[in-house]
């Protein structure tokens, strides 16, 4: 079939992107599902640092690569293997596909999927396969979803079911923004009511880290990041105090969990010094791979701390997600609070400018609901 997609073309364009334009919005052909696929009809995607991160090039992906892996939409169409999920149905994406036969799978969301993780990498789905191409040219997948386009085909592993209730915008947040931050916080800190957190970086992740806290009943909650706006945007959504990074330092402010969201150097550094004796840094963020910070292992060791690192918030995506659902439904995560604006997908260009601004939290793309060009 043929669809609509935003195509990476080439990373580390100049900025304004909007100018160098490194994302061409393009028609595409999109194979038929294989037997543990499903073809999605995109009702709405995020866009996320994993993305714009692709297009500055800190981390590099085989181009072309259709961009987009935080999404929800309607199942068009299951492969013949695929009994559990019918046409009809929303699904929220989820970027790391778990084969679930792997040790890493077997780790309770700790570990990322070695099979997910190296199709990521190859620009493939779970299973190897390359559903996308142009013009007879192959185009890769984004982390096994490619949502930022009419259509996309996963795989079974990358799409989680949830509830017709919870609206399209909102289910698209639930699978990236809300699963690592708010999955940082339950699975991996996992803090009692008493304890502080803390937050370092504001964006999607850090936001959502903060809603999630506050709704699973922290009573100090501490945010921090560089934008005051996002300061005051905290203190509305349950921090009890905020502050700049260079505030936190010199008042040598501390927590007992404190949550690196930011995926820079400085921010894990300002991270590890604001973390208490006996206190545990989760790092959340991904900095470019040559990226170094500097910290002292006899703090480690001297004041008992603990360093632990949350791919995807150590998640289980079909476990977590409907759980994230449900508090949504009980009114006790407002996820719509995340989302800064609903664009076009042809406005991506000029969103990824507004992204590395650090002007927005979640902006949403949104699609119409014609279907296929043809």
């Amino acid at each position: 079939m043929r669809i609509r997609g935003a195509v990476l073309q080439e990373s580390g364009r100049s900025r304004p992107f909007a100018e160098s334009t490194p994302i061409v919005v393009d028609e595409l052909d999109l194979a038929a599902p294989g037997p543990t696929e499903l073809l999605v009809r995109i009702e709405a995607a995020g866009i996320c640092h994993s993305d714009l991160s692709v297009v500055d090039g800190n981390r590099l992906r085989p181009l072309p690569m259709l961009l987009g892996h935080e999404a929800a939409g309607i199942v068009v169409a299951a492969g013949t293997e695929v009994d559990d999920i019918a046409p009809g149905q929303r699904v929220v994406m989820s970027f790391l596909p778990r084969c679930e036969e792997c040790a890493s799978c077997a780790a309770d969301g700790r570990l990322p999927c070695e099979r997910g993780t190296a199709a990521n990498n190859a620009g493939e789905l779970l299973h190897g396969e390359r559903r996308l191409s142009r013009r007879g040219d192959t185009v890769q997948h984004h982390l096994g979803v490619s949502g930022f386009a009419s259509h996309a085909v996963v795989d079974r592993a990358s799409a989680v079911p949830v509830d017709a209730d919870i609206p399209p915008d909102v289910a698209a947040v639930l699978g990236c923004a809300v699963l690592t931050g708010g999955g940082a916080v339950l699975n991996t800190a996992r803090p009692k009511p008493s304890d502080s957190v803390m937050i370092v970086g504001l964006g999607g992740v850090g936001m959502a880290a903060l809603l999630v806290a506050a709704a699973d009943g922290v009573e100090h909650i501490i945010a921090v990041d560089q934008v005051p706006g996002k300061l005051k945007t905290a203190r509305t959504l349950g921090a009890h105090e905020t502050y700049t990074p260079a505030e936190v330092v010199e008042a040598g402010i501390a927590a007992r969990y404190v949550i690196e969201c930011a995926g820079h150097a400085g921010a894990f550094e300002t991270a590890f010094a604001a973390t208490a004796p006996g206190g545990t840094t989760v790092t959340v963020g991904l900095p470019n791979p040559e990226a170094r910070a500097s910290i002292s292992p006899l703090v480690v060791t001297a004041q008992a701390r603990t360093i632990v690192g949350s791919y995807l918030g150590s998640a289980v995506p079909a476990r977590d997600i409907p759980r994230y659902a449900d508090m949504w439904r009980k009114g006790l995560l407002p996820v719509e609070k995340l989302i800064s604006s609903h664009i076009t997908l042809d406005e991506i260009n000029e969103a990824m400018d507004t992204l590395a601004d650090g002007t927005a939290l979640r902006q949403i793309i949104t699609f119409d609901t014609e279907g296929s060009l043809s």
